[in-house]
C-alpha cells in the first residue's frame, strides 16, 4: 500500500512539474525561409524586425517557441540550383514569376492549402491568375517592381541618361556594372535593340548576345547584390537593377555620390511570390507564416523598407522617376 502511494505521489509531483515548466510546449519549432537579400525589414533604422516579430507573434498565439532560420540568395538561378541539388530543405521561398513557372513544371512546388491562408483575400485581383500560376495553386504574391537604370549624377551627364544606351556608352568605360544573371542581362540588350524578350527566334537571341559582347569591354563587373556597395560608394556609376533597390542604395549613398534612377521606355514589371517548395518539412507552419506576412497592417512597414510595391488590394505604389511611358512586359527578375 505504501509502495502504491509512493508511486502515485511521484506521478503527481512529476505532473505538477510538467505543468509549472510548460511540458509539451518547451520544444522549439523550426521554419526555414529562403528569400532575396535586402528583401524584408530587419529592425535597422527603426524598421520592423520581421522575423523577430513573427517569432514573438507565433509564441503568443500558439504558446510554443519558434525559430526562423532566414537565409538569402542573390538570384533566382542561385535559388533554383540549391533546390535542384536536393541537399537542402526550405519551407518558404520567394521566387520571381518566370522561376515559379519553371519550379511548378518540374514538380518542385507544393499546392497551397488556402484554408490556412485567409489573408489571401487581400491580394489584389490584378495579381491573381497570372501566367506563371494560372490556377493560383502555388503562390501568394508578395511584391512587384520594375527594372531600370541607376546612375551617379555626379559622374554621368544628364543628357546621356534616359535609355538603355547608357549601359553601352563608351564615355563611361569601367564605370558600368551589368547583371550577373543571363536572363536580366539579355533583357537589357534586347530592350535596347527593340527585340521582343519572349521571342523564340534564335537569330534575335544571337543579336542580343553580340550586343552583350560589344558591351563587355566597358563593364567593370557583373553583379547581383554586390551592386549595393559599388553604387553606394561610388565605385561604379551606372548599373541596371530593380527599382526598389535603388531606394535602399539612396539611403546609404556616400558623400559625393548622387544616385538617380529611371526606367526606359521598354522594360518590365516583375512579380515575386511566396511559395512552398516540395522539400518543405513544415507545410502548415509555412502557410501560417505566409498568412501572417500578408496581413494588411505589417505589409506597409515591410514594403516601405524594401521600397517595392505591395500586391495587396491597397498597394503602396512607389514613386518611380521615368523618361517615358512604361511598356509592361513579362517578368525577368
Amino acid at each position: 500500500m505504501k509502495k502504491t502511494l509512493s508511486v502515485l505521489l511521484c506521478a503527481v509531483m512529476l505532473l505538477s512539474l510538467c505543468v509549472l515548466s510548460g511540458c509539451g510546449s518547451s520544444k522549439t519549432l523550426t521554419l526555414n525561409v529562403y528569400n532575396w537579400g535586402e528583401y524584408i525589414s530587419d529592425g535597422s533604422e527603426g524598421s520592423l524586425d520581421t522575423i523577430k516579430a513573427f517569432e514573438e507573434w507565433y509564441a503568443a498565439t500558439y504558446g510554443q517557441k519558434l525559430k526562423v532560420n532566414y537565409t538569402t540568395y542573390a538570384s533566382n538561378e542561385d535559388m533554383y540550383a540549391k533546390l535542384a541539388s536536393g541537399a537542402v530543405s526550405y519551407d518558404v521561398i520567394i521566387p520571381s514569376d518566370y522561376m515559379i513557372a519553371r519550379l511548378a513544371k518540374e514538380n518542385m512546388l507544393l499546392p497551397l492549402d488556402f484554408s490556412n491562408i485567409p489573408n489571401y483575400q487581400y491580394i489584389d485581383e490584378s495579381f491573381r491568375g497570372l501566367s506563371y500560376d494560372p490556377q493560383d495553386l502555388y503562390t501568394v504574391p508578395y511584391t512587384y517592381g520594375v527594372v531600370g537604370v541607376i546612375y551617379n549624377a555626379n559622374v554621368v551627364d544628364e543628357a546621356d541618361a534616359g535609355g538603355w544606351e547608357l549601359m553601352w556608352n563608351e564615355k563611361y568605360k569601367g564605370e558600368i556594372v551589368q547583371f550577373n544573371n543571363s536572363r536580366d542581362a539579355f533583357a537589357t540588350a534586347m530592350y535596347k535593340l527593340g527585340i521582343d524578350v519572349n521571342t523564340t527566334d534564335r537569330a534575335e537571341w544571337e543579336r542580343a548576345l553580340a550586343e552583350l559582347k560589344t558591351q563587355a569591354p566597358l563593364v567593370k563587373s557583373y553583379v547581383m547584390d554586390e551592386i549595393y556597395n559599388m553604387m553606394e560608394s561610388g565605385e561604379a556609376a551606372i548599373g541596371a537593377y530593380y527599382a526598389g533597390d535603388y531606394f535602399t542604395m539612396l539611403d546609404a549613398q556616400a558623400d559625393g555620390v548622387d544616385l538617380r534612377f529611371y526606367y526606359p521606355e521598354r522594360t518590365n514589371y516583375f512579380v515575386d511570390a511566396m511559395c512552398i517548395p516540395s522539400c518543405c518539412q513544415h507545410k502548415e507552419l509555412a502557410e501560417i507564416f505566409i498568412n501572417w506576412a500578408r496581413r494588411p497592417s505589417p505589409s506597409s512597414i515591410r514594403t516601405s523598407r524594401i521600397s517595392a510595391s505591395s500586391t495587396t488590394a491597397t498597394p503602396i505604389r512607389t514613386s518611380i522617376p521615368r523618361r517615358s511611358a512604361l511598356s509592361i512586359r513579362s517578368g525577368n527578375r
